[in-house]
């Protein structure tokens, strides 16, 4: 049996991110073994983690990376259940590299991301596991978006810290001066959340709900019957204008220009917003209670 000292005590935490005490118990159990003892102690973790799968990971952030060529880009949603762990510069490490990883293999699924090779041997899906064995918190990767360029480009935009991640698609070469105002046009749809791209995208179905719902209002006003469809059409032209980024008045514009115009001579050919959290209904705590639960383990 080796001699427990010290310097293997802290050997075995720097390698595993584990408590003091649990790596001195580790090697006890397992006669000063090293590779024994981080099996024992990945074995733990994982137990660990197990018993916090449970809880809502609401939190995270989104990460984005682009392709040298730009011609390709992902949006990845990496969760966590407090905005605490979110700002851990290991869990901000963690969801950029894989960011980078889905680029480099062409990953476009979570099944795939999850399944693919994290660094020595380990997957995803176990990388994920030791990270909240050693954080403590429940994480999860919940979605991957992959946005390919045949015949144009691809730009990013991060904001508020990656609470937001969005990704646009846009004709033209990829010049610095494209990409900048690619990513302008990014910029926009994270601050003002069009739910389509143009009027092709919007249904039959959602257009005629929200005429419905405008012929009602304009009812209840006392608007005469024979002039109401054609303020209708009023409406629904300002519903594009206000729900089509390409219809959208640009953020920045100063002279009433739309995105469309903006983008000129090139066109926006899609895009793709991501913001954290979206659909997940998350469980009301005070902070008192979160901190109490934290302290529980």
């Amino acid at each position: 049996m080796a001699q427990i000292t010290a310097g293997l005590v802290k050997e075995l935490r720097e390698r595993t991110g584990a408590g003091m005490m649990d790596c001195k118990k580790a090697l006890q159990e397992n006669g000063g073994d090293m590779d024994k003892a981080i099996d024992f102690l990945r074995e733990k973790g994982i137990a660990k983690a197990v018993k916090k799968a449970g809880r809502i990971a609401a939190e995270g952030l989104i990460f984005d990376a682009v392709s040298a060529d730009h011609k390709k880009a992902v949006l990845i949603e990496f969760n966590s259940e407090t905005d605490f762990v979110a700002k851990n510069d290991e869990f901000k490490n963690f969801g950029h590299k894989l960011a980078e990883l889905a680029i480099a293999k062409d990953i476009k699924t979570i099944e795939e991301l999850t399944a693919a090779e994290y660094a020595d041997g380990k997957t995803v899906a176990q990388a994920v596991t030791d990270l909240i064995a050693k954080i403590g918190e429940n994480m999860n990767v919940r979605r991957i978006h992959e946005t390919k360029s045949e015949d144009g480009f691809v730009a990013t935009y991060s904001h508020l810290g990656g609470k937001l991640g969005v990704i646009v698609e846009m004709t033209g070469e990829a010049t610095e001066e494209n990409i900048a105002k690619a990513r302008d046009i990014a910029m926009h749809a994270a601050a003002m959340d069009p739910r389509y791209l143009d009027k092709s995208e919007v249904t039959t179905n959602d257009l005629e709900h929200e005429k419905e719902i405008a012929r009602k209002q304009l009812e209840a006003e006392g608007k005469p019957a024979q002039i109401i469809e054609k303020i209708l059409i009023g409406k629904m032209n300002k519903f594009y204008e206000e729900n089509c980024l390409v219809d959208q008045i640009y953020v920045r514009a100063e002279n009433k220009e739309t995105v469309a115009q903006f983008a000129k001579p090139l066109v926006v050919k899609s895009f793709t917003r991501y913001k954290v959290g979206d659909g997940i209904e998350k469980k009301e705590e005070d902070f008192a209670a979160e901190v109490a639960a934290q302290i529980k383990g």
